[in-house]
């Protein structure tokens, strides 16, 4: 096993870490600038889910082979750059939206529908309700799939992906749409439907990236030259 300290280079991770942050920042513009409705019911609910759906679930796919090939250490430093990174979106957004308009601007697009598209964004609703969900269900699928390639000594790597994703994915969605719900991103009548639609979505994501994942694991180990074990490490988010 090789650390992260000692002067290593690694050829991949900042390139993994980029599309890492790219796809939260993405994920948490398309969720607050669209519901999505298919037309069909899973359980008598409506098959409707924010636009970030769509693209969030590649963050624990990229999550997944963070901690798989580089270990928890590195994952929390990824997981910890897109959360900042979220924090300054969102303020950018938010000093978009109290700085004056432009006349001509308001005649054709408007505050309003600025408010209405990307008012989760600038208002803090959709960027709270991501940072929580994000930060347990981050965190909370890195360590498991840490701890499971531990008791597993590295075999079945789609149990680990999968169970990790499990558990991850449930936590940040009812989180995320708790919280959306409360701070009126979304209507509370859409509670239990976003939440059971965002999770089967990304579960079922995840599952369909698993032979993606195999690939990208094997390639990456291959490359760098590495296979992190995370025996004693502390599963601490704050640690250094």
């Amino acid at each position: 096993m090789r650390g992260l300290r000692g002067g290593l280079n690694y050829r991949f991770l900042d390139i993994i870490m980029s599309f890492f942050v790219m796809t939260l920042i993405l994920s948490n513009v398309a969720s607050s600038a669209k519901i999505v409705d298919l037309g069909f019911s899973i359980f008598g609910l409506p098959l409707a889910f924010d636009g970030g759906t769509l693209i969030f679930p590649l963050s624990y796919v990229l999550g997944d082979i963070l901690t798989e090939v580089y270990g928890f250490k590195a994952s929390r430093r990824v997981i910890w750059t897109g959360f900042c990174a979220l924090v300054l979106s969102s303020l950018v957004f938010f000093l978009l939206r109290v700085l004056p308009a432009d006349p001509v601007w308001e005649t054709y697009a408007g505050t309003a529908a600025y408010d209405a598209i990307l008012g989760g964004m600038s208002t803090g609703g959709i960027a709270i309700a991501s940072l929580a969900g994000y930060f347990a269900g981050e965190f909370s699928n890195s360590v498991v799939l840490s701890k499971v390639k531990i008791a597993m000594k590295g075999r079945l790597l789609f149990v680990r992906t999968i169970g990790s994703t499990l558990v991850g994915e449930f936590l940040d969605s009812v989180i995320f749409v708790s919280i959306a719900c409360f701070t009126g991103v979304f209507g509370w009548e859409l509670f239990f439907t976003l939440i059971v639609t965002n999770y089967i979505l990304k579960c079922l994501v995840e599952a369909l990236m698993t032979p993606v994942t195999y690939i990208a694991v094997y390639k990456l180990k291959k490359a760098e030259g590495i296979d992190v074990y995370d025996t004693g490490v502390k599963y601490n988010p704050f640690a250094a």
